[in-house]
């Protein structure tokens, strides 16, 4: 009886890790972007929480200022936020785009939205 070997071939691990040097690469340059949006989901739940939604627009921008300094986002300036009134309460929304150069001339082109609209 003839024992084979088994196992993977030169070109086959060659592939992946091609596959895994690619999948890192996007995570790599991807993180950034989402860090970004879960910061920017994070200061707008805590604004509902502590009630700011109910001040005015001005103080809802200057609220977002300062919080803004200590979280340093830059995808989302005050004067970007959608605020409109419902009902006493302000519905706090930031929608923006983020291009993420990849290799050369291909980048990955994200787009968020975070409100407080239920």
């Amino acid at each position: 009886m003839k024992r084979t070997q088994s196992g993977i071939s030169l070109t086959g691990a060659l592939g992946g890790m091609v596959v895994l040097a690619g999948v890192g690469l996007f995570g790599a340059k991807l993180t950034p972007a989402y860090l970004e949006y879960f910061a920017v989901k994070k200061m707008i739940a805590a604004m509902e929480s502590s009630g700011e939604s109910k001040a005015s627009v001005r103080e809802i921008r200057n609220s977002w200022a300062r919080r803004n300094t200590i979280e340093g986002v830059q995808s989302v300036n005050p004067d970007d936020l959608e605020i409109t009134k419902e009902g006493g309460e302000a519905i706090i929304t930031a929608n923006w785009s983020t291009k993420v150069p990849i290799i050369g001339n291909f980048s990955a082109c994200l787009d968020f939205s975070v409100t407080t609209a239920k």
